[in-house]
């Protein structure tokens, strides 16, 4: 391998320049974040990665193509995104997601509804060890809000995107957690407590900001009157919910929540076998192209690896680091610039990190401190990029909910504009990098 080679090539970023420059300013020409197919744009970008460095072997690129498309953590993902429609469509087609919605409703004051569901996402995700896992479960039920509060339904849901980031950075189980914890060779524990200092001030502070945004919707909620529930039809939700905190893959959670649905459906005669066999098959349908999108970008970024751009993302970021705080600065950015190019947190900690550890040894630097950060910035970036799998999960359920509903779906920028825990992590793990005593 050449020098030029392992320095890496600014130009493989290309195709992700490509989409960012169509996706943005596309939408800003038609003056509608949701009216530009994402899928559309990006498979653009993908024959821009085709058709770059022409000497290099199109099979190649192909065979890089499928390398990245086929990650385990990208099908993994499909799948749990698959089950998340399923029991989606079917607990609202037995009458189970409006008797929720409803019961929340009759119980808890709106003023608590938005700061309510960051703190069940922020537990969910926690215990379920995946942002993207409780971001498809909770989605459908943050959506359903919109019913009798409108125009919550970009405010419920960045809670809980918010939430989701929050556990999938100290969960246990976590596959961020488990990567940055491995690569630096330190503890789960001892990164816990060190991850704990930086965002649990910025979780209290999100919490009682969603809690005085949710207040301001209570005039219009008194408005309403609230429609009846029915107790049996709330079981498929909290059953998921239980089994969630209990800490079980999200995979058999959702699992079980279907074989739920299909039970008290058929019992109460809310569904037939039929009508229930539709109903999965419709939630399905509505993952269909959240599906196709993730295997396009992790193919798309196959490429870009392949064509030297992650290499040139290492190299530019590593090469001026003179001092601890330079070097924990370092790892910083490295993680961002990584993580806005691959669209992944796990592959993200996984490819920085042997380099972070390489760094740390340098600098002498504490395992847990560079794990945190690692760990957080990651989340942080991947919390907010609008091609990100929680992003496109979060709108995947609200085009399915609203959709049905005669509703406008929301764009990435509705929830964007509202994700106060990623953007405040982000700026926490700074001042802890900055201002932090290091041992």
């Amino acid at each position: 391998m050449t020098q030029q080679d392992r320095t890496g090539h600014f130009w493989a970023l290309l195709p992700l320049f490509v989409f960012v420059i169509l996706y943005f300013c596309g939408s800003l020409y038609l003056g509608d974040f949701y009216a530009l197919p994402v899928l559309v744009v990006f498979v653009i970008a993908l024959f821009v990665a085709f058709l770059q460095y022409p000497k290099k072997s199109f099979e190649e690129k192909l065979k890089s193509f499928a390398k990245g498309s086929g990650d385990e953590n990208i099908l993994v993902m499909i799948l749990i995104f698959l089950l998340a429609g399923a029991f989606s469509e079917l607990s609202k087609s037995i009458g189970a997601l409006e008797s929720t919605v409803n019961f929340a409703m009759t119980y808890v004051s709106p003023r608590f509804i938005v700061s309510g569901i960051f703190l069940i996402s922020c537990f969910v995700s926690i215990s379920l060890g995946t942002s993207v896992g409780t971001i498809v479960a909770l989605s459908p039920l943050a959506v359903g809000f919109e019913t009798y509060i409108p125009g919550i339904a970009a405010l419920t849901l960045a809670a809980v995107v918010g939430g989701a980031m929050f556990g999938d950075n100290l969960s246990f189980i976590s596959d961020t957690t488990i990567a940055a914890t491995r690569t630096q060779k330190v503890e789960m524990h001892e990164k816990f407590r060190a991850n704990f200092r930086i965002v649990f001030p910025v979780a209290l502070v999100v919490f009682i900001l969603y809690y005085f945004q949710g207040a301001a919707f209570v005039q219009e909620a008194q408005n309403i009157d609230v429609k009846d529930y029915q107790l049996i039809y709330l079981i498929p939700y909290t059953l998921v919910f239980l089994l969630a905190f209990m800490g079980l893959s999200v995979i058999w959670t959702l699992g079980i929540g279907i074989l739920a649905g299909l039970i008290i459906g058929w019992s109460t005669g809310a569904i037939d076998l039929l009508g229930s066999i539709q109903s999965i098959n419709s939630g399905f349908a509505g993952m269909f192209e959240l599906s196709i999108l993730c295997l396009v970008i992790g193919g798309v970024v196959g490429i870009i690896k392949y064509n030297g751009g992650i290499d040139f993302l290492l190299n530019s970021v590593l090469k001026n680091i003179n001092s601890k705080k330079g070097a924990e600065l370092g790892i910083a950015v490295l993680t961002a610039v990584v993580n806005c190019a691959l669209a992944n947190n796990t592959i993200t900690i996984v490819i920085v990190g042997p380099l972070a550890k390489e760094i740390s040894d340098k600098y002498q630097l504490q395992g847990k401190r560079v794990a945190s950060i690692m760990d957080t910035v990651s989340c942080f970036v991947q919390g907010v990029i609008p091609y990100g799998a929680q992003i496109l999960a979060a709108l995947a359920a609200s085009a399915m909910v609203l959709g049905s509903a005669g509703k406008t779906a929301l764009s990435p920028l509705d929830i964007i504009s509202n994700l106060y825990y990623p953007f405040l992590t982000g700026v926490a793990t700074l001042a802890f990098i900055l201002f932090s005593k290091r041992k």
